[in-house]
């Protein structure tokens, strides 16, 4: 049975002109779209890290980790459980509040753990870290107010103990 899920894939590539494109072609030409993607420096700067998240059936995602593990820039290619694998994002949210909306907000933040990181009379941008699942939530919440901008941050994925991300 063909059960569609959301995969957290991390790729080690090579820091080198046109790695995203070819990646992300792989995933196009199987049909796959990229829900999320973060890239960032690694430790070592001649390669980074890519973190990629992606729905579809499990045959469907292996085919795509063997196709990118045989891209020359492609150096580690894993798709992380979420039991083996530390995955979170971030969420910035602005928020149109007066003063006498202010304390409801603030007290959705202290339950979600969010952090208020701009304050003025008539707004607040909140800072919101965790799980998708998470962010949706405390999301859902603030709606009740006003929300003139919302930004997202993809997935960061890191293997849990020894394993290797």
């Amino acid at each position: 049975m063909n059960t569609i899920k959301m995969h957290t894939i991390s790729v080690y590539v090579a820091n080198r002109p046109g790695v995203l494109a070819r990646i992300a072609q792989v995933f196009a030409r199987r049909g796959f779209n990229i829900d999320s993607l973060v890239v960032s420096p690694s430790i070592d700067g001649r390669y980074s890290r890519m973190t990629i998240a992606s729905q579809g059936s499990a045959e469907g995602l292996e085919q795509i980790i063997l196709q990118l593990g045989k891209l020359v820039d492609v150096m580690r290619c894993v798709d992380h459980a979420t039991d083996v694998a530390v995955i979170r994002e971030m969420a910035l949210v602005k928020l149109r509040v007066d003063t006498e909306q202010r304390t409801e907000a603030l007290q959705i933040c202290e339950h979600f753990a969010a952090k208020t990181v701009d304050l003025t009379e008539k707004s607040m941008i909140v800072m919101i870290t965790g799980n998708s699942e998470k962010l949706d939530a405390c999301i859902n919440m603030l709606r009740k107010f006003e929300v003139v901008e919302l930004v997202r941050t993809g997935k960061v994925v890191m293997a849990r103990g020894d394993e290797e991300t």
